[in-house]
């Protein structure tokens, strides 16, 4: 997944800080990035999961049951042949804490997911890092 958080530490010699540069330069809060990414992951996985190859790259690997999966091709492949077509969500808790200097965030999600069809969820867990 591509989920990096990129804060600059200093200037360059000569550079002038304007309003504007001194906004998009602020340090962005972790829990805000991680929920406004858990949101659009899940909410994505529930009505088009084709559309998640956009957050993976080919270095990204997602381990499924035991079974590493690499590239987002392959990711992409291996989310949208799971033998259900509907599901929804219901995310319990997000955690998260910064990792890295380059600005990636550790995000920790765990919920529930209920299948068109079936009146049980299947409780899951799954860790998100750029």
């Amino acid at each position: 997944l591509s989920l990096r958080l990129f804060i600059p530490t200093e200037r360059r010699e000569n550079e002038v800080e304007t309003s504007s540069s001194a906004a998009s330069a602020a340090p962005m809060d972790p829990d805000a990035v991680a929920k406004a990414f858990v949101d659009h992951y899940y909410r994505t996985f529930d009505v088009n999961r084709v559309a998640l190859g956009g957050l993976y790259q080919d270095a990204s690997m997602l381990t499924f049951e035991g079974v590493k999966i690499q590239g987002a091709a392959a990711i992409v492949a291996k989310l949208t042949s799971l033998p259900f077509q509907q599901c929804v969500h219901a995310i319990s808790t997000v955690d998260c804490q910064p990792s890295g200097p380059a600005g990636g965030v550790l995000v920790f999600v765990s919920g529930s997911l209920q299948l068109a069809g079936e009146s049980h969820t299947l409780k899951f867990s799954q860790v998100h890092y750029p």
